[in-house]
């Protein structure tokens, strides 16, 4: 059996929710899982039953994080209010409990602010967990490594026996993909981000972007030296382009998974380690 299978079948079934606003009731007594994932380019929200099925998902994009760090709380909590909002109204209850992640090596203060921005936005914050964990949650690895490609850094968990032994997350992600690419062609961030996110599948913006792939899967190797492990999984927004995979295991002359719809992979694992959302 694929070894992706059951994680490309929730992947399949949240993507088919997302930005939807289907109603789709759900009685009172009903626990539910939420997850809420403060991204570089984007803040998604997922609700899930206590079987992991999606019930709900949303984001919104919002320029409130860089490289892991929340720098506009106001804008994050008000995004999160909002999707919290159009969740209850979809699914007909109140959602109190959340929880979240941070990118590896967060620490201090730096780690409260997720819970700070749940908790502002109305709902207890249950857990912060790290996003490569939260990722293995998805794809049910006890043994391998997590590469999580994000907007503003490349984090790398291996685990092994279902523990985490190693982590590392250094600067570079999707927006540094954005700025190669708003330089070549002589356009805004801006519009380069917009050009990036409606062409996943052009060739031509991937080659003026694969040094910058190259870099990742750089400093993906340096980390698997220092703790070798396989299988290679790769998780994030930044590497939804139909090339990444292969752009990495060319560099690295080594077997890469990838789910598909890489982008929620994170956001449902959060969702997945949270408790009752209702109760």
């Amino acid at each position: 059996m694929d070894i992706l299978q059951t994680a490309n079948e929730r992947m399949e079934q949240l993507a088919a929710l997302m930005n939807k606003d289907t109603k789709q009731k759900v009685s009172a007594d009903q626990k539910v899982k939420v997850g809420v994932d403060l991204g570089t380019s984007s803040i998604v929200f997922v609700v899930l039953d206590e079987n992991n099925v999606p019930l709900f998902g949303a984001f919104e994009f919002a320029d409130a994080v860089r490289d892991g760090l929340v720098v506009n709380y106001r804008e994050s909590v008000e995004v999160v209010k909002r999707l919290k909002d159009r969740a209850e109204k979809s699914l007909g209850i109140s959602l109190t409990h959340a929880s979240g992640a941070i990118p590896p090596g967060t620490i201090g203060n730096n780690k409260k602010v997720v819970a700070n921005v749940i908790e502002s936005a109305g709902m207890e914050a249950l857990y912060t967990i790290d996003e490569p964990t939260a990722a293995a949650a998805v794809l049910d690895l006890k043994d391998g490594a997590v590469v999580d490609v994000g907007g503003g850094t490349t984090g790398i968990s291996v685990f092994k026996d279902g523990d985490v032994i190693y982590t590392a997350d250094e600067p570079t992600g999707g927006t540094h993909m954005t700025l190669v690419l708003a330089g070549y062609y002589g356009v805004s961030v801006e519009e380069a981000e917009e050009n990036k996110r409606a062409q996943k599948e052009s060739s031509e913006h991937f080659s003026v972007m694969r040094p910058v792939v190259e870099k990742m899967a750089e400093i993906t190797r340096v980390h698997l030296e220092k703790s070798p492990s396989e299988p290679l999984y790769i998780v994030g927004g930044a590497s939804a382009y139909s090339q990444f995979k292969d752009t990495f295991e060319s560099y690295l002359k080594m077997p890469v998974f990838q789910p598909n719809y890489p982008q929620y992979v994170t956001p449902l694992g959060i969702a997945m380690s949270s408790g009752s959302g209702n109760l």
